[in-house]
């Protein structure tokens, strides 16, 4: 019986890991292909970054002269990382075998050290450009992860812990209600999400212009399969995101394991992945209408948009300190 209950949640697991992996490149592909209709164009094939991907995969690996090994070995840290932070958000089932490792706090650490072993390959190879784009990205994490942070105080102390699948199972609950401090780390968490993942108005990751691009810049010395698992990864990190706001602010369908995953059920399953590819559907589209309405702010004014970001997070936790009904 153990074994079949440790089997099953395997399974789950495995499951989710799965579901993932493959829908972050359509969820790329999703937003892509969106904002191209929003401009009057007929845009790339929603399936284009699998295929990007394939042929980056079947091409041969060109290295710079002054690389050293960490360059060859951090695309495969930087995909890991991302890939184990994004299976640990639940997606259609909350409670997974896992799911004790599922802490929001460990969640960006993990990322944090994605992001750190990303910069160093961007000033590993030596070049001029991927050194602005490591010390961009480093400027961003540096406002970027103490908002995060505030975000993540505000909503644990009002669901009591800092464990997804326990927020999660909260914020499915009448206890929640209505709350300024949840709406105003919404917003937060949309900002740093945005910034994050340099989109727009932060970066443009459809243009490779040197003076302004942050995440291109840093890999502008990779080709081959090194580049794959990094354009892989990036899109890892946006499915994160995006699965992350839908978990914690629009857990609906999501089902509870509880403390078990014994009762596994056909039904709920399958609702709770529809609920959860409806929710990146609109939450894709949501983001393509915001790059399209939105230009690309100056390098300098991200730090006053991340700064708003953190006042946000700051304020709602202190209106939960203030009064435990907001």
């Amino acid at each position: 019986m153990i074994r079949d209950f440790a089997l099953q949640g395997l399974t789950l697991q495995g499951a989710q890991m799965l579901l993932v992996l493959l829908m972050a490149p359509l969820l790329t592909g999703f937003v892509r292909k969106v904002k191209a209709r929003l401009l009057s164009r007929q845009g790339p094939p929603l399936l284009q970054p699998y295929r990007d991907l394939i042929r980056l995969l079947r091409k041969d690996v060109v290295l710079a002269n002054n690389a050293s090994w960490l360059f060859r070995v951090i695309p495969y840290l930087v995909f890991a990382a991302t890939w184990v932070a994004a299976s640990l958000v639940p997606t259609f089932r909350s409670g997974l075998l896992f799911s004790w490792t599922a802490d929001l706090i460990a969640i960006i650490a993990v990322l944090g050290s994605a992001r750190f072993f990303l910069a160093l390959a961007g000033l590993d190879a030596g070049t001029s450009f991927g050194g602005i784009g490591s010390s961009r990205e480093v400027m961003i994490a540096s406002l970027a992860e103490p908002a995060m942070l505030m975000i993540v105080f505000a909503i644990a102390l009002i669901a009591g812990s800092t464990q997804l699948s326990t927020m999660a199972a909260f914020m499915n609950s009448a206890e929640v209600g209505l709350r300024v401090s949840l709406g105003l780390a919404l917003i937060a968490l949309v900002i740093v999400a945005v910034a994050e993942n340099a989109r727009i108005p932060v970066d443009n990751p459809a243009t490779h212009l040197e003076l302004t691009m942050v995440h291109e810049a840093m890999v502008l010395e990779y080709s081959g399969r090194h580049l794959a698992l990094i354009e892989l990864a990036a899109s890892l990190k946006l499915l994160l995101y995006v699965s992350l706001i839908a978990c914690l602010f629009a857990p609906w369908g999501l089902e509870n394991a509880g403390i078990s995953p014994a009762v596994v059920a056909a039904a709920p399953l399958l609702i709770g992945a529809a609920a959860y590819v409806g929710k990146l559907a609109v939450l894709g589209f949501l983001l393509a209408v915001f790059e399209t309405a939105i230009a690309k702010m100056r390098v300098f004014r991200v730090p006053e948009f991340l700064g708003a970001a953190l006042m946000l997070a700051l304020l709602a936790t202190l209106l939960r300190f203030v009064s435990r009904s907001f």
